[in-house]
């Protein structure tokens, strides 16, 4: 491609420059966040504990008890893939894209692209996950625990993680080889994101090129790839891995605890939410300004899946029930922070739609030079994204109904009590033809650096959202947004940051 012919097809927009600390970070997180997920999986599992024992006396670690507590495969590091498991993944992903294509649908066009031209959408994420579930409520009904779907996924946990890594690569590797057939003024409505086209080959890939690549085909029609993946196959799955851990741990135990119900409900209610109110994404970041990359790709069908339904995979095998002072305690966090989050929310929509609003007509305000105005007393006044703040009071809700983490899995002990009874007060006997004990002991507290990982991970998330946020405030609103933070000093935790 001649420079000339390049030029034509970049965004007229300026390059925001590099995130993630350009290539060189790129590149760690396209290793690191991976093994992330491979860690936790076989950090905390169920032949050993959670942590695993050689993590609380680490002299004591050899690769060859690291194996045997981790439960490795004896075919070594092949047993991490199967074809038959990707087999079955990839008809599930065949499975969305028919449902996407065959059930009826919202249509709708999304923002003004820069070229003045919109893209049109079709909505029934909703629907489509409705349909799914539907079909595994009835394989329940039909065998219980036993579903074949249930088993499936707790028994082939690894393989399911890079069954979809590989699909997330190899989507990042095909969009931006396309992207470069992307033409000035195309027919199609293609366009590069703004942030996508460094010219670094490992940055470009990872943050992705094209801003919103499609592709058709037969039979199925025409799909937006970044929009499909962003709340289908990994959101559904997010739910169907949450309830194939319930499942389990009444195989296990022969009931339902309260603590792993409280957090399927909760991460089903903010899946279903997100599904029901899909139109919604056509205004966010990802979709209008992102291009799709493996950023997108790994952090849709890999991250979300399967870091955010730790906490519910740890009460498969530790049953922890919380009781009612418990449950009103977790609800009140829950409550707390939406409370934040919505009324942080409402007020701002409230001032945009009518500023002569009475609910928000006190609100104290300043005028930019660009036309705009900018809330400097309430919620936002209290902190520059106190939405974020509410959000992230409810992450710990994801996570406290595990406790103080940690268990110890003791094979081969005598018990003589049914599967389910607690032994001392602090562990469990499971059940199957050979019982183990599964106790707190000594791992007490450390399965919290697994349980807890999600609200670490979402506070880092939500300070880089804020940065983001505020950097594009900064070239909006120029010397306007330096007076306004002398008004609204913090950012998301007044006093503290």
């Amino acid at each position: 491609m001649s420079k000339s012919t390049r030029k034509s097809v970049l965004p007229a927009t300026k390059s925001h420059g590099y995130e993630f600390q350009g290539p060189p970070g790129a590149l760690v997180l396209s290793l690191g966040l991976p093994l992330v997920c491979y860690i936790a999986a076989f950090v905390c599992n169920d032949v050993s504990g959670c942590p695993i024992p050689s993590a609380l006396h680490p002299r004591s670690l050899t690769l060859a008890k690291l194996k045997e507590e981790e439960g490795w495969a004896q075919d070594g590091i092949w047993g991490l893939a199967s074809l038959r498991v990707s087999g079955f993944v990839l008809a599930y992903y065949l499975l969305s894209l028919v449902l996407q294509a065959a059930l009826p649908g919202l249509i709708q066009q999304g923002v003004k692209l820069r070229s003045g031209a919109r893209l049109e959408y079709k909505f029934n994420a909703f629907s489509s996950a409705v349909t799914i579930l539907l079909g595994a409520a009835i394989g329940t009904y039909l065998d219980g625990a036993d579903f074949a779907l249930w088993t499936f996924i707790w028994d082939h946990y690894t393989q399911l993680i890079t069954a979809n890594l590989a699909i997330a690569f190899v989507l990042s590797c095909f969009v931006y080889y396309r992207s470069f057939s992307v033409k000035a003024g195309n027919k199609h409505k293609r366009e590069l994101a703004p942030g996508g086209h460094s010219g670094n080959l490992i940055y470009d890939w990872f943050i992705g090129r094209e801003l919103n690549p499609r592709i058709t085909l037969p039979v199925i029609g025409t799909i937006d790839i970044k929009a499909f993946c962003e709340l289908r196959p990994g959101m559904l799955g997010y739910v169907l891995l949450d309830l194939a851990f319930v499942a389990h741990q009444y195989k296990l135990y022969g009931f339902v605890t309260d603590s792993i119900i409280l957090i399927t409900v909760f991460q089903s209610v903010y899946v279903f939410d997100a599904l029901w109110m899909e139109p919604a994404i056509l205004s966010t970041m990802d979709i209008t300004t992102d291009g799709f990359g493996f950023m997108l790709a790994f952090g849709d069908l890999v991250w979300l899946p399967f870091i955010y339904s730790l906490q519910a995979r740890y009460l498969a095998v530790y049953p922890l029930q919380l009781g009612l002072s418990g449950i009103v305690g977790v609800l009140a966090v829950q409550a707390f922070g939406y409370w934040i989050f919505r009324a942080a929310n409402n007020e701002k929509n409230r001032f945009r739609t009518n500023p002569k609003d009475p609910r928000i007509a006190h609100l104290e305000y300043m005028k930019t030079s660009s036309g705009g105005t900018l809330i400097t007393s309430g919620w936002w006044g209290f902190c520059r994204h106190p939405n974020y703040l509410g959000d992230w009071i409810m992450a710990w809700s994801y996570s406290l109904p595990t406790g103080i983490a940690g268990y110890i899995v003791k094979h081969g002990s005598p018990v003589v009590m049914s599967h389910g009874d607690m032994v001392d007060g602090q562990g469990f006997i499971s059940g199957g033809p050979v019982k183990h004990q599964v106790l707190q002991g000594e791992a007490r507290g450390w399965g919290m650096l697994i349980t807890y990982f999600y609200v670490l991970y979402f506070a880092v998330l939500l300070i880089h959202r804020q940065l983001r946020d505020e950097e594009a405030c900064q070239r909006k609103y120029g010397d306007d947004w330096e007076k306004y933070k002398e008004k609204v000093r913090w950012r998301l935790l007044p006093g503290i940051y």
